[in-house]
């Protein structure tokens, strides 16, 4: 079942694209990365203190309204999983307008995991993430990761990472959370947008907010 306020704001950046006629800027730049062959990365799982990031076998959306199901299908790739992005589009209702809600993402991971409950959906509903949301946020990326999973989050706005690089998705987009460090108040983003800003850092407080109003789906 989908959650209204969820629905309401879920498109991926292609949702939005076309009101008016007009593409939005972080939908052209996906679309022109994904012109190429996706790019394939595989980064080693890791472990120490505090922090721990998962290997991933990271490939580019290959078209401007994917990013719902290539965040899967690189949140997947964690386990060692290789799911056609093309099958797990059919199966979450992906169209031009994009991957509507988390919730048709949630069931998705729950299939290929093989658990029924090995993923849940949670909304932050409000339009900036309070404290207690953005603690509930750390856990859940803490335990996720710690169980060899990844996070996938529904996300829209612009959000800057570690670097101070701003990444902008105002009509909305799907990332992956792969991994975290300082106990969880960094994480990891695999970003299916653009295979040259594949992976990068970010404040969990910056990634609450940029939820904000969407969901994750998380253990």
């Amino acid at each position: 079942m989908r959650t209204d306020l969820i629905r309401k704001t879920a498109l991926t950046a292609a949702g939005l694209a076309f009101t008016g006629g007009a593409i939005a800027g972080p939908v052209t730049a996906a679309y022109a990365a994904s012109e190429a062959k996706p790019a394939t990365q595989t980064q080693t799982d890791r472990k120490t203190h505090g922090e721990r990031e998962l290997g991933v076998r990271y490939e580019a959306q290959p078209n401007f309204y994917y990013c719902g199901p290539a965040a899967t299908r690189n949140a997947l790739s964690v386990q060692g999983k290789n799911i056609n992005v093309d099958d797990m589009a059919k199966e979450m209702g992906t169209t031009e307008a994009g991957t509507n809600s988390i919730n048709d993402i949630t069931p998705v991971l729950n299939k290929e995991t093989g658990k029924n409950d090995a993923y849940r959906s949670v909304e932050i509903s409000s339009p900036d993430a309070d404290a207690k949301q953005t603690d509930t946020l750390r856990a859940d990326v803490v335990k996720t990761v710690d169980d060899g999973r990844a996070v996938v989050a529904n996300i829209a706005g612009t959000s800057t990472d570690t670097d101070g690089v701003a990444h902008s998705y105002e009509g909305g987009h799907y990332i992956s959370v792969v991994g975290y460090r300082d106990n969880g108040n960094t994480v990891t983003i695999a970003d299916s947008a653009d295979p040259n800003q594949a992976a990068y850092q970010i404040s969990v407080e910056h990634l609450a907010d940029w939820i904000a109003t969407r969901g994750y789906a998380t253990s």
